[in-house]
């Protein structure tokens, strides 16, 4: 996006409606199949290892293609990218409710993926570039919304659509809502300029495809079963990853610009927003197990009661983003992280005695301080880079969360299930089972409070000075 295009949000919040419905249907995807797995499995005559490709190469498309964003934005424009990347992405789910055999689900479910994998970072750096400078936290706060609900929308809707409609449905939903985001993104998206690179890094677009999705495979892979085939993956994926880092480094136009993280500011808040999110996404994966494992309630019950996590998040989302226009992103990720480590280490001493209010109540805290201290970190850290490199960041963000977020959930998995058999030895199953979470959110807890340590670093973004420019 060029210059002309800064300011135009003033005007109309119109292209910011039509960004955050694309990012909504895609982030929903993510999650909206998986209730539906028994039901699938069923309908389609195949058996869980199969159908589970359906999951796993819609992951490994999105993993694939969004180190490709920042390059296919500068070389073709913002607008032109992303409402084509919303086109395949429906095309994609139009295909998949049609699908007759699981093989031709798992193909649509890559193309789905490979249309949604750009979608979310080339959105947030259209909405970073489009927001003034002194309204950008308000603005990306609006864009949080979509990125914290619809993971916890999605398996309410599947579980409704599939027990009252169809579980067609699932897929259908996504071709209207994409055709009009087409519609809309058309008429009222600005003209995008383009950036073309005088020198094209061929290599580093084989090699981080190639790096990304072994080390999101190996790593899915070796949480389910973990096989030897995992860890052969994994160590090929991070030598691929490795040498896609120093060619990225050496090329004057690279596809990641890993050059920011000579920024003191990047880094440290990288780093942070990694912990963080590690945080998170662990803690939205032991709780359903817990309400389920322990608790035993239902998955759509479980759905139901996640939602009170997503609806908190979304309360202080935008709250969050007018304060960081005022505050900066220190005291409000500070704010936050205090919110989320009580909620945490309230859970670490969680007993076959506590309430589901109780634990109602835990999910509310972790959405308030989420809500308060995600966006703004994640604005801090895009105003802590020249702007002209926006579009080449968020994909190396995005990209970085995943790889990041996967090894972390497979460990604390693994960890889990480590401290429920060590309980095992002295204790019933579900005593086990209770200790053993008990355990595993103590460790996030310990976690929270680096984070809070980290977060006493923040600070706003210095001016770079020209040999440090990156």
């Amino acid at each position: 996006m060029g210059e002309s295009e800064t300011g135009s949000i003033k005007m109309s919040y119109a292209p910011l409606l039509v960004i955050i419905a694309g990012m909504m249907m895609v982030i929903l995807d993510s999650t909206i199949v998986n209730v539906a797995v028994p039901r699938l499995v069923e309908l389609f005559g195949t058996n869980l290892r199969i159908f589970q490709w359906t999951i796993t190469g819609y992951l490994l498309a999105l993993s694939a293609v969004i180190p490709l964003a920042g390059w296919m934005t500068d070389t073709y424009g913002a607008k032109r990218i992303f409402l084509s990347t919303i086109g395949m992405f429906t095309l994609g789910s139009a295909l998949c409710s049609m699908a007759q055999t699981t093989e031709q689900l798992i193909l649509f479910r890559v193309i789905q993926g490979l249309g949604g994998g750009m979608v979310t970072p080339i959105g947030i750096a259209m909405v970073f570039k489009l927001a003034p400078p002194e309204r950008r936290g308000s603005v990306m706060g609006m864009l949080g919304i979509p990125m914290l609900l619809a993971p916890a929308l999605g398996p309410i809707m599947s579980g409704w659509l599939v027990q009252n409609v169809s579980w067609h449905w699932i897929f259908l939903i996504n071709v209207p809502i994409g055709v009009i985001t087409i519609l809309f993104g058309i008429k009222y998206f600005p003209h995008s300029t383009r950036q073309q690179s005088s020198q094209l890094d061929i290599l580093g677009m084989i090699l981080a495809p190639v790096s990304f999705v072994l080390l999101v495979y190996g790593v899915n892979e070796g949480g389910v079963n973990g096989s030897s085939t995992a860890v052969t993956v994994i160590v090929i994926g991070l030598t691929t990853l490795l040498l896609f880092i120093i060619v990225e480094l050496r090329h004057k136009n690279p596809l990641l610009e890993l050059s920011v993280f000579k920024s003191s500011d990047f880094t440290r808040s990288i780093i942070l927003l990694w912990i963080i999110q590690v945080i998170l996404f662990s803690s939205m994966l032991l709780i359903p197990m817990y309400l389920q494992n322990i608790v035993e309630l239902t998955p759509y019950e479980t759905g139901v009661i996640l939602l009170s996590h997503a609806l908190a998040s979304g309360i202080t989302v935008p709250l969050g983003g007018r304060l960081f226009d005022k505050f900066g992103a220190r005291p409000l990720v500070l704010i936050g992280l205090c919110i989320i480590f009580g909620s945490l280490f309230f859970l670490s001493s969680i007993t076959t005695e506590t309430s589901l209010g109780l634990m109602i109540a835990c999910l509310i805290l972790l959405g308030l301080g989420t809500g308060l201290s995600m966006m703004p970190l994640n604005t801090h850290i895009l105003n802590s880079v020249q702007q002209r490199l926006v579009s080449r960041v968020t994909p190396l963000t995005t990209s970085s969360q995943q790889i990041v977020i996967s090894f972390a959930v497979v460990a604390l998995t693994g960890y889990l299930t480590s401290r429920v058999e060590s309980h095992g030895a002295t204790l019933d199953r579900m005593h086990a089972g209770v200790r053993g979470f008990g355990d595993t959110f103590f460790l996030l807890t310990c976690m929270a409070f680096l984070c809070l340590m980290l977060s006493l670093t923040l600070r706003k973004p210095r001016p770079l000075k020209n040999e440090e420019k990156v």
